[in-house]
């Protein structure tokens, strides 16, 4: 195992029209799509732990905060040893070990064992994100409509996740979660293709990185915190909303999650566009904004029905600054893209399943509408904090006021550099012109001294 040593360029190799982003990126987007899956069948199958195991809120809350510990807390030395190492066996574990542990979690009753194997798939989900980020950053060639191909293809995983587990569940019970590891185990083996097909072809240039902005990166790692607790909140409560607070069925209550899910594929794929017409913090702070009034909007609708097409309309407005705030934070660390993809992909978005055991205590004493009329008042906290936000110039990493401040002091150099040559001509200048003088001077003298000799 080496040593990364070298920044590849983010130059895009094709055309830079949408079947070119896509050619570069169909394998990371398929492989992030299956990997999210296992994401989606968390919150998919907690309704049926609730209702088949007789598990509390509280316990079913504390599922999805063991999938959240196992992804959020290797993120950040896994992104560190992804950018030191290629690792390029890691993604390929990693999506394999997240649909293993997902997988087994519905054929054991005991509430420890499914808390141990929805642990071990956060793992899996955690040694795939930041080694993936980083290469997909590559493949992407600094475009922000291409980088929301493989957020959206996480997006795709959480929305297939409902719609095939609910049906599965409800038709052949909690075992039927075995059914879908087969995928996880087949799509390692094609990404582990993929890497020693390309690894000996790849071309490489050294290029400069940009300077990292820590600070930037810290207020971004803040909004995605704030928007996880708000993801992770719908996910998990959103079909149970429709359970017991509209008293739809649970296939209506899995529809309500497939629709919110389904928006946030829209979404992303949206951001990217936006991002590169009107740029990506302008972007990241619309999409804030706009949520607010969304999540109000369906909790003010009593209708089961009615609200499914706000349900849509949530997702979609929620996720439009998804792959946009992937791509911003490697825009914000240049030099370290896997740790930035690790923090934005995992650590941050899986952050806010640190709060659902509260979410799941307000729950339990107020239903789930009350759970999600605390999450519809969260958005005012991501607006405040997407306004420390700023725009990095291309190239990524420095923003703009650096380059002109940067600007301004090699031009203070340079001036200093004309100054100096200027008063030293000058002092050369004066100096032959008093030399000059002084010659002249002598010259006379002498004159004078030969005409007065006798």
């Amino acid at each position: 195992m080496t040593a990364i040593q070298e920044q590849e360029t983010d130059t895009p190799r094709e055309a830079d029209g949408p079947p070119g982003h896509w050619r570069r990126m169909r394998i990371w987007a398929s492989a992030h799509a299956v990997d999210d899956f296992y994401q989606g069948l968390v919150p998919a199958a907690v309704p049926y732990f609730v209702l088949q195991r007789d598990f509390s809120y509280v316990q079913a809350s504390g599922l999805a905060l063991a999938a959240t510990l196992g992804s959020a807390l290797p993120q950040v030395p896994i992104g560190l040893l992804a950018d030191r190492f290629r690792l390029r066996w890691m993604s390929p574990l990693g999506v394999s070990l997240a649909g293993i542990g997902a997988g087994l979690s519905g054929l054991t009753p005991s509430y420890p064992l499914v808390f141990t194997l929805l642990l071990m798939a956060g793992v899996g989900i955690a040694m795939f994100h930041p080694p993936a980020g980083r290469d997909a950053r590559r493949a992407a060639g600094g475009s922000a409509t291409a980088m929301s191909y493989f957020a959206a293809g996480g997006s795709v995983g959480f929305f297939v996740a409902p719609a095939l587990v609910t049906p599965a569940l409800d038709t052949l019970g909690m075992g039927a979660t075995a059914l879908f590891i087969p995928p996880a185990v087949l799509m390692g083996f094609v990404l582990l293709r993929h890497h020693n097909r390309t690894s000996a072809t790849t071309a490489k240039a050294v290029r400069r990185p940009g300077r990292d902005r820590p600070g930037r990166f810290a207020a971004l790692t803040a909004v995605e915190i704030v928007r996880s607790t708000i993801s992770t909140g719908l996910n998990t409560f959103i079909a149970l909303y429709w359970i017991r607070h509209l008293d739809a069925s649970s296939g209506l209550g899995g529809l309500a999650l497939t629709l919110e899910l389904g928006g946030g594929v829209a979404g992303t794929l949206l951001g990217g566009r936006l991002a590169d017409r009107i740029g990506m913090v302008r972007t990241v702070q619309i999409g804030n904004a706009a949520m607010l009034p969304a999540l109000w909007l369906m909790l003010i609708c009593d209708d089961k029905y009615a609200a499914l097409p706000l349900a849509l309309l949530v997702g979609l407005i929620s996720n439009i600054p998804f792959a946009v705030l992937i791509k911003l934070g490697q825009d914000y660390l240049p030099s370290r893209p896997g740790t930035a993809a690790g923090v934005t992909l995992g650590l941050a978005m899986s952050a806010g399943g640190l709060f659902m055991p509260l979410l799941g205590l307000i729950a339990t004493h107020y239903g789930p509408r009350g759970a999600l009329a605390v999450l519809a008042t969260v958005p005012v906290l991501a607006m405040l904090l997407s306004a420390f936000l700023r725009e990095p110039v291309e190239g990524g990493g420095v923003e703009q006021g650096a380059v002109e401040e940067d600007a301004v002091e090699q031009g203070a150099v340079e001036q200093g550099t004309v100054e100096q040559g200027t008063v030293e001509q000058d002092a050369v200048e004066q100096g032959t012109v008093e030399q000059g003088t002084v010659q002249a001077g002598e010259t006379v003298q002498a004159e004078e001294a030969t005409r007065a000799a006798p």
